[in-house]
């Protein structure tokens, strides 16, 4: 019969030797993992449905506290410069893109056509004041002669008063009557031609309707002269605000400029804001003062605070060129959106361009 092996296996498949102890045997053997193996699955069971409770409760926490909408763009308030006066542009002073300051010059337009004007405004003027002056003497003229015709009239009435008691008494004649009425009827005559004479002069020189001691023929003259000062300054087009200068492509040296039509944009930089199109069924709980947190496509990462400034008092369809017209048998109930400004707190790391698209989300909690 072979000889048995003298190695055999142990019930956990570890060899033994015939010779080895029961010490050998037990540090042959692995170590012991069950009670591990059962805390690490007990962890990985609670830590899921925790894991569910917490999403849960955050979910529940924040459900209702904002509301959002990526129909934003940024916004600045802009002024369209238009001369108040038309001409040729003689100079250029800005360029694109070009920071200015209020009262910074623009442009300007050949002065000499309203400097020719203010010449003439003077001499009118001038003019005016001399008229003025020979009516005053005209006037003087009027009221002396109406003092001689009060006198001539006083020597007929009393040449009328002998005559007439002479022919009483039968000393002179029907003629000599008859001419002394005539010369009193004449003496009256002149005297109310010398007061019309007196009243026209006095009214040529009189105040004008304002109160002021001035002829009203002065007044019209410097009011010329005002008015074509005033056109001569606006020869010279400043920027009234701190601002972006932008379109600047009509401005071009020798184009002529009329009046009203506008030859440049300027962009109040220093207050962006941004106007956010929220849905209707949004505005429940949509408050001014409102905390939000803006976003921009344009520059990831960056969030910007603000807070809501005001609620638009009408969606967008009502401000539009052609408003919806739903009283048709093919009417659809469409969500309407309004427009809520949402101001920028501080001053922006970041270029606030008009027209950058931004998203927005206000805590109305």
């Amino acid at each position: 019969m072979a000889d048995a092996d003298p190695r055999r296996d142990t019930s956990d498949g570890v060899t033994a030797s015939p010779t080895a102890t029961p010490a050998d045997v037990a540090a042959a053997l692995p170590p012991e993992a069950g009670p591990r193996r059962r805390w690490g699955r007990l962890a990985l069971m609670l830590s899921v449905p925790l894991l569910l409770v917490l999403v849960g409760g955050w979910m529940w926490m924040t459900s209702g506290r904002y509301v959002s909408t990526d129909n934003a763009y940024v916004q600045q308030d802009m002024t369209s410069i238009s001369p108040d006066v038309s001409g040729r542009i003689v100079a250029v002073n800005v360029r694109e893109n070009q920071r200015v300051r209020a009262g910074d010059v623009l442009f300007r337009i050949d002065p000499e056509p309203y400097r020719i004007a203010l010449l003439q405004a003077d001499a009118a003027l001038a003019e005016a004041r001399v008229d003025v002056s020979t009516k005053a003497t005209d006037s003087g003229g009027a009221a002396a002669s109406l003092a001689g015709a009060r006198a001539d009239l006083t020597l007929a009435q009393a040449t009328y008063q002998r005559q007439r008691a002479l022919m009483d008494r039968g000393f002179t004649t029907r003629a000599s009557v008859d001419a002394a009425t005539q010369q009193v009827a004449a003496a009256q005559a002149r005297i109310a031609a010398a007061q019309a004479d007196a009243a026209r002069a006095r009214q040529q020189v009189s105040s004008g309707m304002d109160g002021s001691s001035l002829p009203a023929a002065i007044q019209a003259a410097r009011a010329r002269r005002e008015k074509a000062a005033l056109d001569l300054a606006r020869t010279v087009v400043r920027a009234p605000h701190d601002g972006i200068v932008s379109q600047t492509s009509r401005l071009q040296v020798g184009n002529i400029t009329p009046t009203g039509v506008p030859a440049l944009t300027l962009v109040a930089a220093a207050q962006p804001y941004v106007e956010a199109n929220f849905k209707e069924t949004d505005l429940d709980h949509l408050r001014v003062g409102q905390p939000a947190t803006i976003g921009f496509d344009a520059y990831r990462g960056l969030e910007v605070k603000g807070h809501v400034q005001s609620i638009g008092a009408g969606t967008g369809s009502e401000f539009s060129v052609l408003p919806a017209q739903n009283a048709n048998g093919n009417w659809v109930k469409v969500t309407q959106r309004v427009p809520v400004r949402i101001a920028i707190d501080g001053t922006p790391p970041r270029a606030m361009i008009a027209g950058l698209s931004a998203d927005v989300r206000v805590d109305v909690r």
